[in-house]
């Protein structure tokens, strides 16, 4: 997947963009650009008009910044190589799921194309990372699974975690010590009363004994779910 020779903030941009609209069809607005990379709005108009110019976005006053083909490509060029470095760091080097994040952004930038397929390779060629996110491959393909967000899902719905936003660590950490991965199985419960908390059963892939878990709203919103087969004796009282 050739892409053109571009800035780290050039890809930063581009990657974010894709990002923000990867599991959801509402595209990125200015104002949302510019909070996620947390600059100034004007610093992001500048860019953006840059961006247009190189024919990476189309963009027109107070509408979304959209990408092109172009830059979409390139986008998918930055996170292959930032999905397959946080694989690594967790895979080969031990790192917890809410520290590879950070490190991947500062390494991302740096590494050849070279250096990326060679990683592919010792990794067996993954197709997610450890947050459940597809991971392109060297020509820019990749496949989003079939997924809902938990709070979107009914009362008594099953299935597994397929997908798990990595935007706040502190969540990441919350939601291990739940017992929360990719491919936790799930049941959900009733809402609590008052406090609106979503009960859920976890349990394991393989169906092993569940647990129940309470998530508010900031864990629904970062949950996505694949339907799958009910695990039996998985139910919540």
């Amino acid at each position: 997947m050739k892409s053109p020779a571009a800035s780290s903030s050039i890809e930063d941009y581009v990657k974010v963009i894709y990002s923000f609209t990867e599991w959801q069809d509402k595209p990125i607005s200015s104002t949302q650009l510019a909070q996620r990379l947390g600059v100034a709005n004007s610093s992001v108009s500048e860019m953006v008009r840059k961006l247009k110019d190189l024919g990476l976005v189309d963009h027109k006053p107070y509408s979304a910044v959209t990408l092109t083909e172009a830059g979409r490509g390139l986008a998918l060029t930055v996170v292959r190589r930032h999905r397959l470095i946080e694989t690594f760091l967790v895979e080969e080097l031990g790192y917890a799921w809410d520290e590879v994040h950070d490190e991947a952004e500062l390494l991302e930038h740096a590494v050849s194309e070279t250096f990326v397929d060679r990683l592919a390779a010792k990794l067996g060629h993954p197709t997610r990372d450890p947050h459940g996110d597809p991971i392109p491959d060297a020509d820019g393909a990749l496949e989003l699974p079939a997924a809902r967000l938990l709070s979107e899902l009914d009362e008594g719905h099953h299935g597994s975690i397929t997908r798990i936003s990595d935007d706040d660590p502190e969540l990441l950490r919350y939601l291990s010590r739940e017992g929360i991965d990719v491919d936790t199985h799930v049941e959900v419960g009733p809402r609590k009363p008052f406090s609106g908390a979503l009960q859920v059963l976890v349990s394991t892939a393989d169906g092993g004994a569940g647990h129940p878990a309470e998530l508010g709203e900031q864990a629904l919103h970062a949950l996505w779910v694949a339907d799958d087969t009910p695990h039996e004796g998985c139910t919540l009282a």
